[in-house]
Parts: structure tokens; C-alpha cells; sequence
């Protein structure tokens, strides 16, 4: 059984898409603001 779950997985990890901006993760889960995925820094802000 154990040996049919894991050839199932193996044919299945061919058509999965790749997960990008797995590096930001971190950042986000720490709290820092994104905007259209840009990190936003207090410094950034545009005055209007």
C-alpha cells in the first residue's frame, strides 16, 4: 500500500506548478506590507 501511495505521488509531482515567491513567505508571516507584490517600506511612500 505504502509502495502504491508513493508512485501515485511521483506521477502526480509531474504536473504540479512550482510555488514562486516561496522566499517572501517569511516576510509576510512577520508582518511585512506588500503592495502588487512590492515590499513597502515606511521610507517608499509616495506623498501626495
Amino acid at each position: 500500500m505504502l509502495h502504491m501511495m508513493f508512485k501515485l505521488g511521483q506521477c502526480a509531482e509531474k504536473k504540479w506548478r512550482r510555488l514562486r515567491g516561496f522566499d517572501y513567505l517569511a516576510k509576510v508571516v512577520t508582518g511585512v506590507k506588500f503592495k502588487d507584490g512590492i515590499e513597502v517600506r515606511e521610507g517608499d511612500q509616495d506623498a501626495a
